[in-house]
């Protein structure tokens, strides 16, 4: 089996390396040709195969293999979407925070980093370690696979299978939950003894991770490093950073795998784009939530670039391949940044001597997207210097099948202080919350996990107060500088609203010592389980002038509205404000939008519109005030000593109802005042007009004209000359 496995590795080989070798372009969109699995096959469960014990090995700090990018160059620009302070973060609900896999549990650990990543499922939680994985249940915390180790190699998956996907346990891996079709997907690379250099991934038969799998090897020629997989309803996409033989980065790999064959355990196909060495670092976008994105929507892949994000739309079609597209990239502009570390190493641990590695040079694993309805949203986050330390940028694109699409918001969490925060992972719930997870420490502060997050209320490109998950107790030794290398947040596919996530951190000083956490957490203003809710209501403006101008008000559901459209009850508690008795949220669409009018006043008038569905209530504060004055216009000025000033006063607006009065006076009176105090303006009118005394003056001089009605002094200066 094992000679038939690598002849065809060889004969994949001689296929690949004319179309490899003119697939890139100036653009670096050249395609790749349908390639087929070097094998597949259906295992049997998992829970009756023995894990393949995880041997000890020499201690092995894996490589950087650096993404270069020849467009970017180093930011000269201040970051201006630096957040330095922050307020109180809104209540969560915290679940389980218990050890995963690493040297607390008992797991044997010879290589660094751990790339540390796992995924929620229906009934399981699966986190997987460079070289082991393991299957928790998700009430608990407690471990249900393997029973007897503390972990099962990664290759155990593919025991029986043959080849190097069984014999080699090479790491790189990702844990993923296809929340649509209740499935796990776990991939990892085969790349020692290439080429042909594979990608093994299994897809399980059931939501049980101990149960069966349908199994793959895709091969290629050149070495597929850091794969990251993202689920989408055509396809489970792929991307890697492909390296030549002499180890040269040659750029981006994308690749798309048929999701419908490997549901169905039958053979199949990838179809893949090689960019050139301009682009690297790049994440396929991963579905989060109920809502499939449009139907014929493209999977979008993005990296970073010059103060700008690159943004391509992969179009599959299976039928066909030559209509299959990768179109891109779109460039979308952000505020400056300095990638952390200039990509390399500079964070600070406790550990003077050792500084850890950040990985600044991509965007760090998930590029989350959700369909909310009435807009789609990507969020995606990257380690950038911050205030003579590093803080994570985060990002929420929004229409990115648009054209333009657009950057809704984006922040650097990096509040005011010594702190070094990288490694992040971000998601968002079905409310529209976003949690953002990642690693902290300084010289004084050992490695550690927290998480921040926000509401859609906050201001735009701002995150709440963070919250710790677990301090660390150790630095990593010298002469070993790697960390991380990614961490993963996911989101509950039962209630859409639980976060899990899952990092590294120390327990002691050392080397090879790492340990792992995964934590769980929700926010309070999402609620448990799939009942459509209000999500939010806001005004068009949260003060209006009285019987001039009307509001506008927009509620927002949590989900798309039923069958028959969501009726919204609405209250008011402002008297001259007027407010319908509810508004109607149209059947597949999450919100819509409703007029206040108001009514004449002569003070102003504070009060509250509440909305209410489905059992959640949001208040949104309204001011209705009276008229005040807008200009006040003086003629002539300049002016000579002794001659009469004509004032023209202007209200903001016209008042039907009331008389408006206006007060008169004067800064500097010896030298020009009102004739008189106060000046009625009529309802009905918007303009007054009074005269304005001046006195002989011997040498240029300066009053102020004051005019008030209902708030705001507006003053103008008169220049009196002799």
């Amino acid at each position: 089996m094992k000679n038939v496995y690598m002849l065809l590795g060889v004969i994949l080989c001689a296929a690949l390396l004319p179309v490899i070798g003119s697939a890139q372009n100036r653009l670096g969109n050249g395609k790749v040709t349908v390639l087929y699995p070097i094998k597949h096959d259906i295992s049997r469960p998992l829970r009756e195969i023995i894990p393949v014990p995880i041997l000890p090995e020499p201690e092995n700090e894996h490589p950087v293999k650096p993404v270069p990018h020849p467009l970017r160059n180093k930011a000269t620009m201040r970051d201006l979407a630096l957040q330095s302070s922050t307020q109180a973060l809104l209540p969560v609900t915290n679940s389980l925070n218990f050890a995963g896999v690493g040297i607390t549990g008992g797991y044997f650990v010879s290589s660094a980093p751990p790339d540390t990543n796992g995924s929620i499922g229906a009934t399981q939680y699966v986190q997987w370690v460079n070289t082991g994985f393991a299957v928790f249940d998700k009430t608990t915390g407690n471990k249900i696979y393997p029973t007897t180790e503390a972990a099962a190699a990664g290759n155990t998956l593919w025991s029986g299978f043959g080849g190097r996907c069984e014999t080699n346990n090479d790491g790189d891996p990702i844990a993923q939950y296809d929340k649509a079709a209740n499935r796990w997907v776990m991939t990892q690379f085969a790349v020692s003894g290439g080429p042909p250099f594979l990608q093994c991934v299994a897809v399980s038969t059931t939501s049980d991770a101990t149960g069966s799998y349908s199994r793959y090897a895709f091969g290629y020629l050149n070495f597929n490093d850091y794969p990251k997989l993202g689920v989408w309803p055509d396809a489970y996409y792929i991307s890697y950073n492909m390296f030549d033989s002499s180890s040269n980065f040659i750029g981006s790999q994308v690749c798309a795998f048929d999701r419908s064959k490997m549901l169905a355990g039958q053979a199949a196909t990838q179809q893949c784009f090689q960019l050139n060495s301009n682009y690297g670092g790049l994440l396929p976008s991963d579905l989060d939530g109920t809502t499939p994105p449009p139907a014929g929507s493209p999977n979008y892949f993005l990296s970073f670039d010059t103060n700008s994000l690159d943004l391509w739309k992969f179009h599959v079609d299976w039928a066909n391949p030559n209509n299959t597209t990768l179109t891109g990239p779109v460039n979308l502009p952000v505020a400056a940044f300095n990638p952390a570390c200039n990509g390399g190493t500079c964070i600070q641990q406790p550990n003077p001597n050792q500084q850890l590695d950040s990985l600044g040079d991509r965007l760090m694993y998930r590029l989350a997207y959700r369909n909310f309805g009435d807009h789609e949203s990507l969020v995606v986050n990257h380690s950038v210097d911050a205030n003579g330390t590093v803080g994570v940028r985060w990002y929420e694109l929004r229409n990115p099948g648009g054209s333009p699409p657009t950057v809704y918001q984006q922040g650097t969490f990096a509040p005011n202080d010594t702190l070094y925060r990288w490694m992040g992972s971000i998601a968002m719930d079905k409310v529209g919350n976003i949690a953002m997870g990642y690693s902290l420490s300084n010289s004084s502060v050992f490695p550690s996990i927290r998480f921040t997050g926000r509401v859609p209320g906050d201001t735009l490109g701002t995150m709440e107060a963070e919250t710790s998950i677990i301090d660390g107790a150790g630095s990593q030794s010298p002469t070993l500088r790697r960390w991380g290398d990614y961490s993963n947040i996911s989101v509950d596919p039962v209630d859409d609203c639980t976060m899990w996530y899952t990092n590294e951190y120390l327990t002691a000083n050392g080397k090879f010592n790492w340990s792992t956490r995964i934590s769980s957490f929700k926010f309070a203003t999402c609620q448990a389980g799939s009942q459509v809710a209000l999500k939010s209501i806001t005004l068009s403006s949260p003060l209006i002038i009285g019987g001039c101008q009307t509001a506008v008000g927009t509620v927002t559901l949590n989900s798309v509205a039923p069958t028959g459209g969501a009726v919204v009850q609405l209250t008011n508690t402002n008297g001259a404000a007027t407010a319908p008795a509810s508004v109607t949220v149209p059947a597949g669409k999450t919100s819509a939008t409703f007029v206040i009018t108001t009514t004449s006043v002569t003070t102003a008038q504070t009060g509250t519109v509440t909305a209410s569905y489905g059992g959640v209530s949001q208040g949104a504060a309204l001011k209705v005030r009276p008229v005040q004055v807008k200009t006040l216009a003086l003629s002539p000025n300049p002016v000579v000593g002794g001659n009469i000033v004509t004032a023209t006063v202007t209200l903001d607006c016209t008042d039907a109802v009331h008389d408006t009065l206006v007060t008169l006076g004067s800064y500097n009176p010896t030298v020009a005042k009102p004739a008189v105090s106060s000046i009625t303006i009529p309802k009905g009118t918007r303009t007054g007009t009074f005269s304005v005394t001046t006195s002989t003056v011997s040498a240029a001089s300066t009053a102020k004209i004051k005019a008030t009605a209902n708030g705001p002094t507006v003053i103008v200066s008169l220049t009196v000359n002799p």
